[in-house]
């Protein structure tokens, strides 16, 4: 998802991804432990989309 997406849905809205994400980011390290992670760089990329995702809910509480 794109930054400029994050940013026009609401903070309902992104705390819904957020929670998604991580739930996404301990199956790819369940994945990863048993052995049956074919892309590691998706860890990575989730990580980042998580950091992403807080960082828009930041800015959405303090510009208030």
């Amino acid at each position: 998802m794109e930054l400029k997406e994050m940013r026009d849905l609401d903070k309902e809205q992104l705390l819904g991804k957020l929670e998604t994400s991580k739930q996404d980011l301990f199956n790819l390290r369940f994945q990863h432990v048993t052995g049956q992670l074919e892309n590691p760089i998706a860890m990575r990329e989730k990580r980042k989309e998580i950091a992403r995702i807080k960082t828009v809910i930041n800015e959405k509480e303090n510009d208030k």
